[in-house]
């Protein structure tokens, strides 16, 4: 292959090698060159221009990168028509792609000139969804090399492995204090992702956890033409001897692998009975977002064996996400419980009132910031090492005189027209560095008792995943809020007139919800009327 700057006339048949725009012409790279572009070469007063000639032996860089797209593509993958040196594949039906990473690499071995990229090995795909790229470099190379690299694909290099498992069964084990909801949540996000492989659950089963009753179920799901059994279990799978495993070998199975290297997902369990996968399904497999769960999962509905070396290669790359309920790092709890920190909120202008701050109006004879700071004060936050921290902002001197001597520490907000998350900022950024966490008050929620404080406290155990407690009742979740420290620096990123709900749906899993009585989480005086419900109450 000639490369090299030329006359026009004696660049015909060569392919341009940089686009040229000159006295009104515009040439792009990768022209071909002929009499036309000559001719217009010529009038624009071109001298030279640089072209790659092919020699006698040599291929285009169309009918190269055409013909290795062809020899790697297998089973599920179409390649499109090459175009300026790329020949791009394509899956031709859903599936899992597999990828024979020692042919990907013989190719890539031949020469610079062939390049071949691919989509991830065992990736769930959809039809029509890229899923590899053959791109010469040069715009021609030596047909010896398009023939090396042919013959290293040795065959399909990838192909999309199809969903063929349809009928899963599900067990579902139950303890004490599991709620029928979170059950009823785990089917729903197995039914979708079970969705694009076009597989459904065909019966679900609620036992106790128990070895003999978990058999039972197995027994009967195989017996209904379950092509797949996965098994939630109420607690964690803790040894090869523990309920799930066990029941898998009381039915005549057994146990391929417990435990991965992905993270989400370490605590998995893949097994066999009659001839059909079962899966001890580990915690995170009851959340929507990818862990590993679904890495084995999806290999299986495309019936793809699954083995030990399977699963134990994976440790490259499966830290798929920061896991916020794991301690980090593990630190011994203070005798007394954890330290945390109050936050009062008490910023706010009052738009809704009409007027009067609302947080100095009055309840049973005191201002209703103040009321809210003695209960803080006479909680186990109130009393801890660190004074409660009052964020004020409009009518900062009034809002001090109501809580004229009470022991707490004010921090002003400067921003706090701009909304309630300025103040949630401020608030956490003046907290002390030795707190675990910290429980954020409103200023205007005087019915918030010292006795739901404390509940609220005790229920934060960073150790046992318990990183953000919320009151709830009747599925409608209130205030205060408590946070562990591991949430502080998103708490600082909150704008606008918003609190923090969406972070707390975004860590679900770190999430305790603390069952409350009463309206006391719920009524924030934000209104004249409801100013009269409180003192009413």
């Amino acid at each position: 292959m000639k490369f090299g700057p030329r006359r026009p006339a004696d660049a015909i048949g060569g392919v341009a090698v940089h686009s040229l725009r000159q006295n009104g012409l515009l040439l792009k790279k990768g022209t071909l060159i002929g009499e036309a572009e000559v001719a217009a070469l010529d009038k624009a007063g071109v001298a030279e221009i640089v072209v790659v000639q092919l020699e006698p032996g040599d291929v285009s860089e169309d009918v190269a990168a055409g013909d290795v797209a062809q020899a790697v593509a297998g089973d599920g993958a179409q390649v499109e028509r090459a175009f300026t040196g790329r020949a791009n594949l394509f899956a031709s039906r859903a599936g899992v792609l597999v990828i024979d990473r020692a042919a990907v690499d013989r190719v890539n071995a031949v020469d610079e000139a062939i390049t071949f990229a691919t989509l991830p090995a065992f990736k769930p795909v959809v039809e029509g969804e890229m899923i590899g790229t053959v791109k010469l470099i040069p715009f021609g190379v030596e047909a010896r090399l398009r023939d090396a690299a042919v013959a290293a694909a040795q065959g399909a290099a990838l192909r999309v492995a199809p969903y063929v498992v349809k009928r899963v069964g599900i067990v579902s084990t139950q303890l004490p204090g599991l709620a029928a909801k979170v059950i009823d949540k785990t089917l729903r996000v197995t039914a979708e992702r079970l969705a694009p492989a076009g597989a459904e659950i065909i019966a679900e089963r609620r036992i106790a956890h128990d070895q003999a009753e978990l058999a039972g179920a197995l027994k009967e799901l195989l017996g209904l033409g379950a092509e797949l059994v996965i098994v939630f279990g109420a607690s964690a799978i803790a040894d090869r001897r523990d309920v799930i495993p066990a029941a898998i070998e009381a039915v005549g199975g057994r146990v391929e692998h417990f435990g991965m290297p992905v993270d989400p997902g370490n605590l998995l369990l893949i097994g066999s009975a009659s001839g059909v996968p079962v899966l001890g399904a580990p915690g995170c497999a009851r959340s929507p977002v990818e862990n590993g769960f679904d890495w084995v999962l999806m290999r299986l509905l495309a019936g793809l064996e699954v083995t030990r070396a399977d699963i134990t290669g994976l440790g490259v790359g499966g830290l798929l996400m920061e896991i916020v309920t794991r301690p980090q790092p593990r630190v011994p709890v203070a005798e007394g419980g954890r330290n945390v920190a109050a936050v009062i909120l008490a910023a706010g202008r009052s738009t809704r009132m009409g007027g009067p701050n609302k947080l100095l109006a009055e309840l049973n004879g005191k201002p209703l910031v103040r009321i809210v700071a003695e209960q803080v004060l006479a909680c186990k936050a109130g009393s801890g090492p660190a004074r409660p921290i009052v964020v004020t902002g409009h009518q900062a001197d009034q809002v001090e005189a109501a809580l004229a001597g009470l022991d707490v520490s004010f921090v002003p907000n400067p921003d706090y027209a701009e909304g309630l998350a300025s103040s949630v900022k401020a608030g956490i950024a003046a907290v002390g560095d030795d707190a675990d966490g910290a429980i954020v008050c409103l200023g205007d929620m005087p019915l918030v008792g010292t006795e739901l404080l404390d509940r609220l406290i005790d229920a934060f155990d960073p150790d046992r995943g318990a990183l953000i407690v919320v009151p709830v009742a009747d599925g409608r979740r209130g205030n205060p809020v408590l946070w562990s420290r591991r949430f502080f620096a998103e708490l600082m990123t909150l704008g606008g007139d918003v609190g923090a709900r969406h972070l707390i749906a975004k860590h679900a899993e770190a999430v305790t919800e603390l069952p409350v009585e009463g309206a006391g989480a719920f009524l924030d005086i934000d209104t004249p009327d409801a100013l009269a419900r409180a003192r009413s109450t």
